[in-house]
């Protein structure tokens, strides 16, 4: 191997320090590597398409010593001799019966009316569209039909507020666990609420069907009124914290968490996630900033962006430090990066839609995700005829080209792919347009957040196995 000209593959790894200390980042796998002295003086001597200077490195290291380095690096195929064309990627096979997770949208009714909602079907709970019960059994089967041996799958009740249904989602819940034992299923049920409706009669019904449940809170009384609103126009902030402490106090079998929509004028972070963890008790807070798809004048601008992606650094710092003393202070977008990491989580598609996740929408129609229902793309089919699988597998060959094609030499892109496809249907009026508006600030928060897994492996090794079990404790 010493006689070899090697050459770095680029696209693929990503040298970085922390804390003194040199880490690769080995981009395909999003796996971390702690570097020796060695491997890392073969890493900068290759860096920015440079050569190896052999007699510099026989000053520091004996040959052996390199050999082992270029070998260990060249089976990661970080590096490969001049001239050797470059890995590729094989693309997978679509996988048959691979859905684990369908959305149902219940109702188009709300009663609320949130000036930023990005559901244009919304309406008053009275004259809302439903989900048929039928439709809805059927999207039940459907779902344990395409999940093959799979024996644990999702089912998430969306809207509107899914609780302006209630009788619809305990007779959907009840077809569920009733399938489920005949066909060897155990349904996982979640459901996110505005909480404006719970009772401790809701509360101990979800409870006893084990709910993983998200409440939509946008922060401190001055935040939260200012766009989640009753019909009427009035505030909601006092009614939905004393429903969300009622349901903390009351609903013991698993966390849960609060989700946070950050839009124009709305960047503190740091005393949203206060508010919601210390003073209401969520377990976990997860933020999502809107540049896209909200009425005008609602969407975060460039500047606001940067803003709250500064401040959510920021948080994301403190979550390391209490988690290098085995604290977990509940930000679920940097646990979310630190579970990828960890597990070597690497996505060529952005996310599980028409793959493993579904949405039904009150026609029994099949699309992409929750934030498409009734929207104007085509169907992937119906919960009546099935998955329409040419659709999906012309979908997906899309999507690929997506990451592929845009985001090549990203070391970001096997934990992004791409982004969102609503956010780039919403900014860009095209699917597949990857949300290039974030690039280099998706690639910042990749960047920190390698940094915080090896302080994390050094410094508290034991913390994120730990967070494979129930999220959110302060233990």
């Amino acid at each position: 191997m010493l006689d070899m000209n090697w050459r770095m593959a680029q696209a693929d790894a990503r040298r970085i320090e922390v804390d003194g200390r040199p880490v690769l980042f080995h981009v395909p796998t999003t796996s971390l590597f702690e570097l020796d002295g060695v491997a890392d003086a073969v890493m900068r001597g290759l860096a920015d398409g440079g050569s190896l200077d052999l007699s510099v490195l026989a000053e520091s290291f004996a040959p052996a010593e390199v050999e082992e380095a270029l070998r260990d690096l060249a089976a990661l195929n970080v590096i490969r001799p001049d001239g050797t064309a470059a890995a590729t990627r094989t693309r997978p096979a679509l996988p048959e019966n691979s859905l684990t997770s369908l959305v149902l949208t219940l109702t188009t009714g709300c009663n609320l009316a949130c000036t930023y909602c990005y559901k244009e079907d919304l309406a008053r709970p009275g004259v809302a569209g439903h989900l048929s019960p039928d439709h809805a059994e059927r999207a039940v089967d459907l779902l344990i039909r395409e999940s093959g041996a799979r024996k644990r799958v999702n089912l998430t009740f969306f809207g509107g507020e899914p609780l302006t249904v209630l009788p619809l989602v305990r007779r959907v819940v009840a077809h569920a666990e009733r399938r489920g034992r005949e066909s060897g299923k155990e349904f996982d049920f979640s459901l996110t609420t505005n909480a404006t409706l719970l009772n401790d009669d809701i509360i101990d019904f979800l409870a006893a069907h084990r709910f993983a449940l998200t409440v939509s809170m946008d922060g401190p009384e001055a935040i939260h009124d200012r766009n989640r609103r009753t019909l009427g126009g009035s505030g909601t902030h006092a009614v939905v914290a004393e429903r969300a402490r009622r349901l903390l106090e009351r609903y013991r079998g698993r966390p849960v968490g609060a989700r946070v929509t950050l839009t124009a004028g709305i960047t503190d972070v740091a005393a949203i996630h206060h508010h919601l963890k210390h003073e209401i008790g969520f377990a976990e807070i997860g933020f999502a900033p809107v540049t896209a798809g909200l009425p005008a004048g609602f969407r975060l601008d460039d500047s606001e962006t940067r803003e709250v992606f500064d401040n959510l650094k920021a948080l994301a710092l403190q979550w390391q430090d209490a988690a290098l003393e085995g604290r977990d202070i509940g930000f679920s977008n940097i646990g979310q990066m630190m579970t990828a990491l960890h597990e070597g989580s690497s996505k060529l598609i952005p996310c599980g839609a028409a793959v493993a996740l579904l949405a039904v929408d009150i026609a029994g129609n099949l699309t992409l995700c929750h934030r498409f229902a009734g929207g104007e793309l085509a169907p992937f089919g119906h919960v009546e005829t099935g998955i329409d699988r040419a659709a999906v597998a012309a979908f997906v060959e899309r999507a690929l080209d997506r990451s592929e094609g845009f985001c090549g030499d990203c070391h970001a892109r096997h934990l992004c792919a791409g982004g969102c496809y609503h956010e780039s249907h919403a900014r860009h009026g095209d699917l597949f347009r990857p949300t290039d508006h974030y690039c280099d600030l998706m690639r910042e928060w990749v960047d920190l957040g390698i940094a915080i897994h090896a302080r994390l492996m050094a410094g508290n090794p034991t913390f994120l196995a730990r967070r494979s079990g129930p999220r959110g404790s302060d233990t």
